[in-house]
């Protein structure tokens, strides 16, 4: 996309032309069911509140995922029409409860949550529904609850967490991890790039702890469930210290052409719907 201003956003490099408002909170009723008529597809960004060491805010999950959705939204825009639903801000996030700060729903609230939020976004007349993920923590969970609720609901109910779909540009970006771990070089980076003023910096030196994968990701031949605490003491789990805005605005940007580019190959038109 060529150079730009770390502090702008990728709506601010798009033509006022070119914008039309993808946030459902943001627009009418008679505008959200002209858009379910066009076939619009509905994102959910589904995140959760949990600590991130002691240089994050405990809203980076739903904070990244809500950025990307809202960054494909404008990517696709004159390709395939998108709605962005307001995100799910919490999750299932119990093996962080030890570090307080934390917020964490049970599975069945979650799985209720998610029923009900589906029910209401295809009684508002949408078709085709897809729950972008942030959080680790839910990845397995939203694989079951999803299947679950594509045979209930009777629906075009899709999954993906932004940093899956976006894994080449995480692997290709980052100088210290190949994938996403937690509050480390690449959720810091992204958070410099979105919201820096909520990165306290001065914190960044100790941002620093063991390498983990992602339990949906483990090539591990049994899985435990295990608190984050009895892993890392300090809260976080890679390399922070190596964070940038420069990496964190390639990796949104990234993530976001990913998943646009999902949405504009017809997504759902590939699975006969």
């Amino acid at each position: 996309m060529g150079e730009h201003n770390m502090n702008e956003t990728l709506w601010d490099r798009l033509p006022a032309a070119e914008i039309n408002e993808p946030l459902w909170n943001r627009l009418t009723a008679d505008e959200l069911r002209g858009l379910a008529a066009q076939g619009a597809a509905v994102l959910v960004p589904v995140g959760s509140t949990e600590q991130h060491g002691r240089h994050l805010p405990t809203g980076v999950d739903a904070f990244l995922a809500d950025e990307v959705c809202r960054r494909a939204a404008w990517l696709v825009q004159g390709r395939c029409p998108v709605v962005v639903a307001p995100t799910v801000w919490c999750g299932l996030a119990e093996h962080h409860m030890a570090f307080g700060g934390t917020l964490t729903l049970t599975l069945s609230t979650l799985h209720a949550l998610l029923r009900d939020l589906c029910r209401s976004i295809l009684r508002a007349g949408f078709l085709r529904i897809l729950l972008v993920n942030g959080h680790g923590g839910n990845m397995a969970a939203l694989n079951a609850i999803v299947a679950e609720l594509t045979t209930e609901l009777r629906a075009r109910i899709g999954i993906t967490s932004y940093f899956t779909v976006g894994r080449r540009a995480v692997r290709e970006t980052l100088e210290t991890q190949d994938t996403l771990m937690h509050a480390c070089e690449g959720e810091t980076s992204m958070m410099l790039a979105a919201h820096r003023e909520l990165v306290r910096t001065e914190e960044l030196q100790h941002a620093v702890g063991p390498r983990i994968d992602l339990p949906a990701e483990s090539q591990n031949p049994v899985f435990f469930a295990v608190p984050f605490d009895e892993i890392t003491g300090s809260g976080v789990a890679g390399d922070a210290r190596t964070a940038s805005a420069a990496k964190g605005q390639k990796l949104l940007d990234a993530c976001a052409q990913a998943l646009a580019d999902q949405l504009a190959a017809g997504l759902w038109t590939e699975h006969g719907w």
